[in-house]
């Protein structure tokens, strides 16, 4: 069974008990048409309506208002667990490899709510130069980025990627229009490693007259958003990486259309580490958690 995006839960069970947009943006930090989209993501995922938009605001269906409600005692469930953790005396050192690009862009900024939860785990983080390397032995848990085969290891699918372009709103006030893919030729192109992405994009948009070989190519992700956030062209960039910056209205994505990664983040352990308390703690807090703006 799939469950939904906890942040389109948690939006869905703030416009039901506030009653507006606005009000349960400015709970959550984050922005109105963040909350309309969350939403719209989770009527497409579970296909029914669950709001009525009209001049006055939203109102939730009674479908919306029966799932809200079922929400609101998972989330009570979930308060309960908290307490019960808290309880459990899960403590202790515990060192995480996480690659860079999930470690920058998200993990860094869900981290106190861990340590908040778990105050007696003394947490060590560091990031792998291979994003697949799983070798050091110190480490108790890895959430490594491959293909999912790690032998000697157990593994875990975390979360697939969608990729899709990325921009920022100046370069698209600059003068040159972004309309349709073909216009994608008056822009430079931001590539990390290879032109593989770009390569696999035009062509689920049907483009064949673009050169997807041109504009930079660069070593790793943080490099390649912050070139996007200086206006520098557009890129290819991930919906982990860049969904801060798009909440915070940094970035715009000028298409709906995505791909999704040949390759996806995994938890990888040794099997007599991966039942650890406080490894398993850690693993369920990262699956609630993301993708959390």
């Amino acid at each position: 069974m799939r469950i939904p995006q906890f942040n389109a839960l948690r939006a869905l069970e703030g416009v039901a008990r506030l009653g507006s947009m606005t009000r349960t943006a400015q709970e959550l930090h984050l922005t109105p048409s963040a909350i309309s989209h969350a939403l719209k993501l989770l009527e497409q995922e579970i296909g029914l309506p669950l709001v009525t938009r009209d001049g006055r605001g939203v109102r939730l269906t009674k479908a919306g208002a029966l799932y809200a409600e079922e929400i609101r005692k998972a989330f009570s469930i979930i308060g309960n667990a908290r307490n019960t953790a808290r309880e459990s005396q899960v403590k202790g050192r515990f060192t995480v490899s996480c690659s860079p690009g999930l470690a920058i862009f998200w993990l860094v900024h869900q981290i106190t709510d861990f340590r908040e939860l778990f105050p007696d785990v003394e947490l060590n983080i560091f990031c792998p130069e291979r994003l697949e390397d799983v070798s050091d032995p110190n480490v108790d848990l890895f959430i490594a980025y491959g293909s999912g085969n790690w032998r000697g290891h157990v593994s875990e699918l975390l979360t697939e990627l969608e990729y899709a372009p990325y921009c920022s709103p100046a370069l698209l006030n600059s003068g040159s229009r972004l309309l349709g893919p073909e216009d994608l030729a008056r822009f430079p192109l931001l590539h990390l490693n290879s032109y593989e992405d770009w390569t696999r994009w035009f062509s689920a948009a049907g483009v064949s007259n673009l050169n997807a070989e041109s504009g930079i190519v660069m070593s790793n992700m943080y490099l390649v958003l912050a070139a996007a956030l200086e206006g520098v062209g557009v890129a290819m960039g991930d919906s982990i990486a860049c969904r801060r910056a798009l909440t915070q209205g940094q970035l715009v994505r000028p298409f709906t259309l995505s791909i999704r990664s040949t390759e996806a983040y995994y938890f990888v352990g040794e099997e007599e580490k991966y039942e650890q308390p406080v490894n398993r703690a850690f693993r369920e807090w990262v699956k609630l958690r993301l993708p959390l703006s």
